[in-house]
Formats: C-alpha cells, structure tokens, sequence
C-alpha cells in the first residue's frame, strides 16, 4: 500500500513538473504541431495548411486542416479543401486527372518464377538496385496514369507502359514530378530511364513531354546528364525547372533553367550558390526561390530575361537568424512561406516583397512556446586551420549563466553537403539539448552550402581531411571561453556526422569524453559493398576499393576509413542503428560495436528493427531522446 502511494504521488509530482515545465522536453517535441502547407486558395486570399500530432499513447498520427487570411487573422479549422485549393492534376480544361499507379512488371518473389510455392519468401535478383532507402524491390512500379476527370471506372492510359522505372522518383518523389502544361495537351514528368547497375550509378533524371494527340514522348533534358527535377509553368506557358549537370553527383550546384524562345537559359549559372526551391511569380516575369545562405535559408527573387538580356544577379528578400525553408506562393506584393529556427518549428508566415517585413500566419504552437524558456543562438566567426572563416552556430542553455561551467556537444552535420542552416529537427533538436543543460557547437564545416560553390564541393574525395580540422577548430574556439567545461566535452552525429564521430574518436587527441554515433559509416568497404545509391560512394570516394591505380579512391579506403584507426579508440560510444535503412546498413553499426566491445571500450547499441535512415515511429523517438541523455548523463554531465 505505502509502495503504491509512492507511486502514485511521484506520478502526479512527475506530471505536474511536466505540464509547468519552464524548458523544452523530448516529450513536448514530439507531441508539437508540425505545419506543412496545402497550397493557396484559388483567389490568392487564404491560406490552407494542416497540422500532423503524435499522439505518444498509440503511437498514431492525427492531421487536421485550417484556413488563415494572407493577410493574418483568426485561423479557422476545416473539414476538406478540396473546394479551396485547385486539384494540380486535373487538367485546367478540366477534362483529365494524373494518377500514379503501381505496375507490376518484373518477376522477382519465388512465387512469380513458381506458381506451386506461393508460400515461399523469396527474392531472386539479376542485377543492382535489388533495394532502396528501406524497401526491397519487388518488381512493381510507380507509374503516371492519364484518366478521365468525370468517369470515375476509366482505368487510365499508362503513359509509361511496359517501362521499368518509377514516377514519381522512389524513394522521395511526390506529385510535383508530374504536371500539366497549360493547355491541357501534354503531361512533363519526371523519372530516371535508367536500370541494373546504370540506375544505381547515375543520378541522370529526366523531365519528359507526352502528347495527348500524338501519344509521343519526347525527353527535353536529353543532353543534361545530371539532375533534371521539379518542372513548373508560369502563367505566361514559360517552362521552368531545376539542374544539377554532373551525372553521381547528388549535390551538385542546383540551378534553375528556363525554356525561351530563343532557347534554354540557365538564371543562375554565374550565380555561387544552390538553389533549393522555386516558384514562378504570378505575372510570370520573376522566379522566387529559396537557398543556403551564411549558415540560414533565405528567399530570393530573379527576373526571366526577355529577348538577348543576360539574367540579372538574384536579390535576396529574407534576412535575419532563420530559415525560410519553403515558399508556397505569391499573393499580391507578399510570398507566403515557410519559416523556422533552432528554438521554432515550422510555422507559415507572409514575407513582404518590397520591404522584407514577415508577418506570422499559422501559430499551431504559439501556445506551447509562450511558456518555454528559450535559448539564445550565437552566430560565431570561427578561424579554420587554413585561416578561413567559418560560421559556427553555438547554443546556450535557457538562463544560461556565464559564470557556471557546462558540458558542451560538438554536433557534427549529416549530408555530408546538407547544409547546416537555422534548423529545427524532431530529432537532433538543439533546444531539448540545450535544455538539458548542454552548450551545442554546430560548425559549418567543409561541404555545406551557402558558403560558395568551391567551399560546398571541398569535402567530396577528402571525407576525413579539412573538414574534420575545420570540426576540431570549432571545439577548440569554444573550449577557450570560461564556460564550457573542458573536461565534459563530447561529439555526436548521424548518418555523415556519424562517421565523423566514428573517425574522430581515433584522432581527438583527449578532447572528447563520450561520443554518440547514429547510422554512421564504420567502414568503406562493407558500405561500398551494401549501399544501394552507388552513385553517392563513387564521387565521393572516388570509386570502388578494388582499383589500385585509383589514388584517391585508394586514400579513401585506406587514410579515410574508421576501420582502419579503431586500435585507437578508448571514450566511451553509443552507437545507434536502424535495421532497415539501406542507405548506411546494418553492418555498419553493428561492425563498430563488436568493435568497440572487444576492444573493451564502454559501449552500448541502441537498435531500431523497424527504423530506417531516420526515427518514424512517435515511441520510438522517445526512447532515442531518452536514451541519447542517460547516454551523456552517464559518460559526461554526471562525470566527476
């Protein structure tokens, strides 16, 4: 009976600190609003977005819809929008809708070879790209289906038939890889013609054109050999989309391309940045798009050129410590956009084109917020070791005091060339980190965007050389300052930043007391033997192992491979692994842990059955948050 009351009041106690909690918990954030964008209404005046929760009890997602003024104003809740906003696959003579499909094409299961085993489980492959991200392929398709917008029984004409490649692009690709042009005659999408070993090399899409008339498909982009995405019309019939030119490059520079007249011309070719995303202004004269920029995400302007002109330079319209991370559309003189920072989810606001003034839309967690203490988010210059300077992001505990001392993470970023801008993960969340009582350092090392293009491209084929300095001179910065506890400072990252830890815990010369290592590259060799994007290992390695005259590969292999440096290591790890994620495999974490245990250093595998390169499952991010702070609890902030 005395148990059970004890019990019961450190339930209530517990539940009451919770609900007055004055920082952000890994609970909180899970269970916050997170706001995407439907699109704008018809009439250019409202905004419709939705809100998806996890409801941590059942482990299940709840979505809801609202309505907002461009212009702000109360927010109304709403059961459909489909008479708000324009369906984009309907056709605009309204006669046609786009359906993706799935197309079985290709024997795979033992019981499509054998019809007298259906109970086999069984896959039987030919060649490459036998799995992707976290999906074994099964011989089935997506494929872009032409069907009557007022027959609900048409069964569609297969715009791709017989052919063995996916639109929308797997694993990522939605509805915006198919369009309609502007009469109603012809469907542009989007896939990669490419299969075997050839698909799993290249990064080779293209935007192809069918005829309604014809039934003929011609491919515009036939001579880029590189990315080819996310086509879009203005309102004047002008076509636009996005470039990359190097085919196995999957971060190359992102331009925008536009059809004239007088031919394909390239916005932003002598432009030295990437663009992330765009829309055409509603006059058609402009393109508004969104790009990396000193360490944040802005919104930009550039106009079509008309005749000979040259395109003028992009004008930045955002500024200021945050990202607007995605644009939505044009009403008026004000975008609507996306927009965040390290103490902020997404939330949608209007930008102002002449003045740059933003205006906040949605408020899905505007009460949450008002009573957190935030933390405050330095921008720091740090010098790197070739004398140049690099933005450092650094986050302070809420009531930070300077005169304390704190342990202090050094976040390595994933990408490697993701860029490291005003963020706000569900995952990797600075807020609940400072909140805990930790000070983040989040250098944007060698690699990242918004730097320029030479400093993007530096890292490919130099994976463990400047930018692991560039890491190192951030930690030592920040180390000099009276506050952080030399002592207690420790390392974390995933996926690239994984590896980073996994390299740098054989090279730190004493400065980490504890790293934390998720879905990270152990070692090149089994990587380049299970990864499915081989395209990614080949430029950013070099190529493959077995090439002895290859010498950047070779160094690769051999100066730039964990495996090769574990006899160093002696700091305490945790090490995280999804089973399903075919991006970084299995055997990468589980390779470093019997690693690190025989080796007797202290170690601990957080694995994740179901998970794949990310964390999904609403329960199961709370254990990865729980585990991630009893990891540093026991191996830095409680360490004497």
């Amino acid at each position: 009976m005395k148990k059970t009351l004890l019990l019961t009041l450190y339930t209530f106690m517990t539940t009451i600190g919770f609900s007055q909690s004055k920082v952000m918990t890994p609970e909180q954030l899970i269970q916050l609003n997170r706001v995407s964008a439907v699109g704008l209404s018809d009439d250019g005046k409202q905004v419709i977005y939705k809100t998806s929760t996890f409801d941590l009890k059942t482990n299940e997602r709840s979505t809801k819809f609202f309505t907002v003024s461009v212009n702000g104003g109360a927010v109304k809740t709403i059961e459909e929008v489909g008479d708000l906003v324009k369906d984009k696959n309907v056709s605009p003579d309204g006669k046609w809708k786009l359906v993706a499909k799935e197309v079985k094409l290709q024997k795979v299961s033992g019981s499509d070879h054998y019809e007298d085993v259906p109970n086999s489980n069984v896959y039987i492959y030919n060649q490459l790209n036998y799995r992707h991200w976290d999906k074994w392929e099964d011989g089935a398709f997506s494929h872009v289906f032409l069907q009557s917008a007022t027959d609900s029984n048409d069964k569609g004409i297969d715009l791709m038939e017989g052919e063995p490649y996916d639109c929308p692009q797997q694993p990522f690709g939605g509805d915006e890889d198919y369009i309609w042009s502007p009469d109603s005659k012809k469907v542009l999408y989007v896939t990669k013609k490419l299969a075997g070993t050839e698909y799993a090399v290249s990064t080779n899409t293209n935007i192809y054109e069918y005829d309604l008339d014809t039934k003929q498909t011609v491919n515009l982009t036939e001579k880029n050999k590189g990315y080819d995405t996310h086509p879009a019309f203005s309102s004047k019939g002008t076509l636009a989309w996005l470039q990359m030119k190097r085919d196995g490059y999957e971060s190359d520079k992102n331009d925008i391309i536009v059809r004239l007249p007088e031919g394909y011309v390239n916005l932003t070719e002598n432009w030295d940045g990437t663009v992330n995303g765009f829309i055409w202004s509603v006059d058609g004269s402009k393109i508004y798009f969104n790009a990396p920029v000193g360490g944040t995400v802005h919104a930009f302007e550039i106009d079509v050129p008309t005749g000979k002109k040259k395109p003028s330079k992009p004008k930045q319209i955002s500024k200021g410590q945050f990202d607007v991370n995605g644009i939505i559309g044009q009403s008026g003189n004000q975008l609507i956009v996306n927009r965040r920072d390290m103490n902020h989810a997404t939330e949608i606001y209007s930008l102002n084109l002449k003045t740059g003034a933003m205006n906040q839309l949605s408020k899905a967690n505007d009460d949450i917020y008002k009573d957190i203490k935030m933390s405050n988010i330095e921008k720091r210059i740090v010098k790197t070791t070739d004398g140049k300077d690099m933005v450092t992001w650094v986050i302070y505990p809420p009531d930070f005091d300077p005169t304390k001392k704190y342990p202090t993470l050094l976040y390595c970023q994933g990408g490697p060339q993701g860029a490291l801008s005003q963020f706000y993960s569900f995952r990797w969340n600075f807020q609940v980190m400072a909140a805990n009582g930790y000070i983040i350092v989040a250098p944007n090392r060698r690699g990242m965007p918004g730097h320029g293009v030479e400093w993007n491209e530096q890292i490919s084929k130099d994976y463990g050389g400047q930018n692991m300095k560039d890491y190192l001179a951030a930690i030592d910065d920040i180390a000099k300052e009276s506050y952080v506890d030399k002592n207690k400072l420790g390392c974390i990252g995933a996926s690239y930043g994984g590896y980073s830890v996994f390299y740098l815990a054989s090279r730190h010369e004493g400065r980490f007391k504890s790293f934390i290592s998720h879905d990270g590259i152990f070692n090149w060799r089994s990587m380049y033997g299970t990864t499915e994007e081989l395209f990614f290992v080949n430029w950013d390695l070099g190529g493959n192992y077995w090439d002895k005259t290859n010498a950047a590969a070779q160094k690769s292999y051999a100066e730039f491979n964990p495996i090769n440096f574990v006899d160093k290591w002696d700091t305490p790890i945790l090490i995280i692994q999804g089973g399903k994620d075919f991006r970084v495999p299995i055997g990468q974490g589980l390779e470093a842990f019997q690693a690190a245990q025989l080796r007797g250093v202290k170690s601990r595998l957080l694995y994740f059955p179901e998970e794949n390169h990310w964390v999904l499952s609403a329960q199961n991010s709370l254990v990865w948050q729980r585990e991630f702070f009893k990891w540093l609890d026991e191996t830095l902030k409680n360490v004497n």
